[in-house]
């Protein structure tokens, strides 16, 4: 049995990524110049998918629980080397980059709130209710 459940990990598992993303963002910029440089990008959401599409093996410590369960997710960070968006064979957009860490900021920040809430509730129920 968890502590927090399950919540606290999704939280954890999605600031993940969201830094993940951040940082892969941050590096596509650094090198906007670099020839023959190919842009990356993170895979979460498809890898979700193919795991929930493949089936899995879930069980249940209460029969009040739901029948489903997942193994903690994993990030992937892949390279489109399908496109060429300057003369020297690099294909980093920064207007889409520059958008898409905006996103993530947002993303990640509402992560932080959210994880920051259930952490003052529990400091509350530890407390008393004061």
């Amino acid at each position: 049995m968890s502590l927090f459940g399950g919540t606290i990990q999704s939280l954890e598992n999605s600031l993940q990524y969201a830094s993940v993303k951040n940082q892969t963002i941050a590096n596509n910029i650094a090198n906007v110049d670099t020839p023959n440089y190919k842009a990356k990008s993170v895979q979460f959401n498809n890898i979700l998918n193919d795991e929930l599409s493949k089936g899995f093996k879930t069980s249940r410590t209460d029969a009040r629980h739901l029948d489903f369960s997942t193994e903690s997710s994993a990030v992937r960070v892949t390279t489109n080397t399908s496109s060429t968006y300057n003369h020297n064979g690099n294909n980093v957009d920064v207007d889409k980059e520059m958008t898409d860490l905006a996103k993530n900021q947002i993303y990640y920040q509402a992560l932080v709130d959210r994880i920051n809430g259930k952490f003052s509730s529990l400091q509350s129920v530890i407390r008393g209710g004061n």
